[in-house]
Order: C-alpha cells, then structure tokens, then sequence
C-alpha cells in the first residue's frame, strides 16, 4: 500500500493511460479485476478540444469511484494549468501530467516525452500544474529522450521539488519506442533519488514479472499497459501472487466468454453504434489472441456493421469452442 495525496492505494498493479484504449468501460473492468488505480486517456491541454466529442468521452467518469485520475498533455504551462483546473471541474481526483507519450504527432508539438528535452519547460509545467489545483499531481516519463541524454533521475528531482506526488517511469527512452530491454536499473536509481512513490512501467506482462521488477527497482507499484489488453485479469493475478506468493490459474473459457460479452455491451452502451461496432473491435481482437481460432473468430468479427451481429457471433463462438473443450 501506499498514497498519492490523500488516496491510499492498496494494490500494487496499476492501468497505465493509453489513448484509445483506456475508455470508461475497460478502466471500469479493470478497476473490478483489482486495478489499485486507473488512469484516462490523455486529455489535450488545449482548450479548443474541450468540447469535441472524442475529449467528452475521455473525461466521463460515470459512477466509478474515487480517485479518477485524468491525464493532460500540452507544452505550455498556462495552458497546462488551465487543463488541470479544467479536468479537476469535471470530476479529477488525480491530474496526470503526460511526460512519456513517444507519438511522433504528439512529440512534434514538443509535447509528451518531447518535452524531456527541455527540462527548466518541464518545471515550469511541474509548478504551474500543481500550484493551479488542490488535488494531487502524477508524472509520467521515460529515461529520456534517446540514450545520449538519459535525465530520468534529473527530471525525478524537478518532480519532487515541484510538489509531484507519485512519478511513474517507462523504462526505455523515446527513441527506443516500445523495442528493447527496459531499463529497470534506471528506474531503481530514480527510486533511491527521490521520496516520492515511483512506479514501473514497461513489459511488465505477468505476476511473476511484476515481483521480480518490484523486488529488482524498490518501486512502489508497476504500471500496467499493453500487458492489460484483452487480459484485464492481470490485475487479478498479480494482486494475489503478491499477496498470497502462488500463481491463480487463467481464467476458464466461460469466465473469458462472460467478460468479452459484457465489455462488448459496454462498448456499444458507451460509443453508440457506429463508435461501439468500431472500437469494440481492437479490444475483441485482443481478447482473442490467444483464444484458440481466435484469427479467424477476428476477421469475422471485423466484417461486421452492426452491435447485434457482434454479440451474435462472440456466443456462437464460445459455444463452438467450448463445445468443442468438452468433446476432447
């Protein structure tokens, strides 16, 4: 366990924010697979986006408990604040500031992890944010912004001086994208710079993994990010073997069946139809992954237009295979 402002935080697997992923339905689900905190996706700064419809959906919270940490992204700092006082209106109980995003289309605005380039624009983002709102400020990063200028532990200091509850790290730099070993050694540094609760973020894709990368960097938590996609069990998984030191068994056919059939509803009740059909899509895909003819089940599922012939077909898929376990 540990805080982020007045939150205590009692499980030690957290969802990390993803853009287009990290909707209201799926941080729901895996806040109820044990998630100890869920982040939305990244909101812009810039307030001409405020009321597009794709910005309303990422700051609806529905009935979902306390704390709701909402991410922003921008460069500038008065924008930045204004965001956050923005967001902390709507319903924020945490502001995420986004440091770490390695999106060309965000890094060319010098936004997201472009912004590690510059560190005294990085404190003055820190102190504008958190000076503007009386809820608890994160960070998100990476090492740096190539391996020529690894700053993590620079950029840590800025954080805490600033007033930066919790810092959450991925351990690679911008340039390494999502490719190659991340750096844990660097997160542990961080760890031993700072007071604050640092979180490791990075492939961490198992139980075993997530305890191995918590005993290895001295973090207070790992964040949770590809490594939850079609598989909000992880929380779950990793919770217990913490807890308890013995791995759960994978979740059933019929359990995986159930929880694909009701985020698939609550993507069509969130997005509408055309949205719902659309987006329900990658999810559905990565559920199936490693279900067995799970391509195949996919490209029949991408064919389809309409909310009633996707639910149609995930039953008579898990019927079939199902059917098929009990055979063998």
């Amino acid at each position: 366990m540990f805080s982020i402002g007045p939150y205590q935080i009692s499980h030690r697997a957290l969802l990390a924010p993803m853009a287009g992923v990290t909707d209201l339905p799926f941080r729901k689900l895996c806040r109820e697979m044990g998630a100890g905190l869920v982040v939305s996706e990244m909101v812009a700064a810039d307030p001409n986006t405020w009321t597009t419809r794709k910005s309303r959906l990422r700051i609806q919270f529905g009935d979902e408990p306390s704390p709701k940490s909402v991410q922003i992204a921008g460069y500038d700092p008065q924008m930045m604040a204004q965001a956050a006082q923005f967001n902390v209106l709507q319903g924020a109980d945490i502001i995420d500031i986004n440091m770490g995003c390695p999106a060309k289309k965000v890094c060319k605005r010098a936004a997201g992890s472009a912004l590690l380039k510059d560190p005294k624009l990085v404190k003055s983002i820190l102190h504008a944010v958190v000076d503007a709102v009386d809820v608890p400020v994160t960070l998100k990063i990476r090492t740096g912004w190539d391996q020529q200028s690894r700053n993590a532990t620079s950029i840590a200091k800025l954080a805490e001086d600033a007033g930066i509850a919790a810092l959450a790290i991925h351990g690679r730099t911008r340039a390494c994208r999502f490719v190659g070993e991340v750096e844990y050694d660097t997160i542990a540094q961080v760890v031993d710079t700072v007071s604050i609760p640092v979180i490791a973020n990075g492939d961490i894709t198992s139980p075993t993994q997530a305890k191995a990368v918590l005993t290895k960097t001295g973090a207070s938590a790992v964040m949770i990010g590809r490594g939850a996609q079609g598989n909000p069990w992880i929380f779950r998984q990793i919770n217990h073997y913490l807890q308890q030191g013995e791995l759960l068994p994978s979740p059933t056919l019929s359990e995986v069946g159930k929880v694909m059939s009701r985020h698939l509803s609550q993507l069509h009740q969130f997005y509408g139809e055309i949205g719902g059909v659309r987006i329900s899509r990658k999810h559905i895909g990565w559920y199936s992954d490693w279900l067995p003819q799970g391509k195949v089940f996919t490209q029949q599922f991408n064919c389809l237009e309409k909310t009633e012939l996707q639910q149609q077909l995930l039953e008579q898929f898990f019927s079939k295979i199902q059917y098929q376990e009990h055979a063998a």
